[in-house]
């Protein structure tokens, strides 16, 4: 059996990673009090509870047991940052990060910052949000104020992802401080005010995110390499979207597409365009060509190297699309069968969308009032989450498919085309 402190990290690993509470793990069969002392390693565990805790995590008795392959986390991290491509090495990551003694904190931050990355790639963003915490907690032991504002910009986003905005502004406003404090480079800068022009925007703030795109624009923009400048454009132009301004919005989208050509990073140029194709929903009128074209593009690489997550990002897109180009059927059985997906990974703002777009066509389909039910409580969640630039969305959707169903102009179960449509992807990982 592994010795403490080892058995006692794997054991929180394990329960992070089925997102369970200490509560929800021990059951009737433990004390909460017990499994903390386990988990911290002041107490040793008996068989029985090893038994217990492993029938509770649905796991074989070796998975919390087992012993590790005897590297250090050190040559572990070497050995994954040398591989090959497309070698998956997350999973002797994990082991070598919960058996580490804690003498090397630099090495212990880059292997849980590749962690991290890894988490969000995979849409698990309460494991990717455990890890920032610790990767936060481990800056200050370095006091590195580079490596703390990196780790509060991914858990903003990471937040931001889970629909938490409490837990969202702070962190991105001490990243930008800490950046402007300790004059960071300007890569780190421009990250922490495009993470927080983002939470603004979603908090109904346009002002205070006007101010810092401008900012932005004025200050940083001009010296920024052509992918991070890719992506500020796509978070002005979202700032644009909400103030109404369609034609910058439109001028910043071509813009940051233009700048990165296919060959300088695939996966963000991929992102791109699925990012601007929902942009390209949202205006008013929509840009059904542009989106269909941009979405065209993106898909075509994503069938080929899209994780699970990007692939269902994808589908999304594609059932908002279809609404657009009035093919209801189409949008229907997209946003349905995707929604019915045991292991959806979207983000809190993403299943918010697909569901406010399953709501509409329900009551384009004469399922009036269930439709209705269902936005109303769409809507009362995001107000109460503070999602207020999402709650809006929702509370418009509404109002615009009563009146597309009420309008005697409109064709029976179409949508009006002056109406936008919320959907918009993050274009960075």
């Amino acid at each position: 059996m592994l010795e403490q402190p080892y058995f006692g990290r794997r054991l929180r690993r394990l329960r992070l990673e089925r997102g369970m509470s200490q509560a929800g793990l021990v059951g009737e069969g433990l004390s909460t009090g017990y499994l903390s002392r386990l988990e911290s390693g002041e107490r040793r565990p008996t068989e029985r509870a090893v038994t217990y805790l492993a029938q509770r995590l649905g796991v074989d008795v070796s998975a919390l047991t087992g012993p590790s392959d005897g590297r250090s986390l050190t040559a572990v991290l070497a050995a994954v940052t040398s591989a090959p491509p497309g070698m998956d090495d997350t999973a002797a990551l994990s082991r070598a990060v919960e058996e580490d003694a804690g003498d090397d904190p630099a090495a212990r931050w880059q292997a849980l910052w590749l962690l991290s990355r890894a988490a969000g790639r995979d849409g698990d963003c309460e494991r990717e949000r455990a890890q920032l915490l610790e990767l936060i907690e481990l800056s200050d032991l370095l006091e590195a104020a580079d490596l703390r504002t990196r780790s509060l910009v991914q858990y903003a986003r990471c937040a931001r992802a889970l629909g938490d905005m409490r837990a969202a502004e702070p962190a991105a406003v001490e990243a930008l401080s800490i950046a402007r404090a300790e004059g960071l480079s300007v890569a780190d800068t421009m990250a922490a005010v495009m993470v927080l022009i983002s939470i603004e925007t979603e908090l109904g703030r346009l002002e205070a995110a006007g101010r810092h795109v401008d900012e932005l624009e004025r200050d940083l923009l001009p010296e920024a390499a052509p992918a991070l400048a890719a992506e500020a454009l796509w978070t002005a132009a979202m700032v644009s979207n909400r103030q109404g301004d369609h034609a910058t919005a439109q001028t910043r989208l071509e813009t940051a597409l233009d700048l990165l050509q296919c060959k300088d990073d695939l996966v963000l140029w991929t992102r791109l365009r699925a990012a601007a194709t929902a942009a390209a929903l949202q205006m008013s009128p929509p840009r059904v060509a542009a989106a269909d074209r941009w979405l065209g593009e993106a898909a075509g690489v994503l069938g080929l190297i899209g994780t699970p997550l990007q692939i269902q990002e994808l589908r999304a897109l594609q059932a908002h699309l279809a609404f657009h180009k009035g093919r209801l059927d189409d949008a229907r059985a997209l946003s349905h069968a995707l929604l019915s997906e045991e292991d959806l990974r979207l983000s809190y703002r993403d299943r918010v969308r697909l569901s406010v777009l399953d709501g509409r066509l329900m009551i384009l389909a004469g399922r009036v009032d269930e439709g209705i039910a269902v936005l109303q409580r769409l809507g009362r969640q995001a107000t109460e989450s503070k999602n207020l630039d999402l709650a809006a969305h929702v509370w418009q959707s509404l109002a615009t498919t009563l009146a597309d169903v009420r309008s005697p102009q409109a064709p029976t179960g179409a949508p009006t085309r002056g109406h936008s449509d919320d959907s918009r992807p993050e274009p960075g990982g």
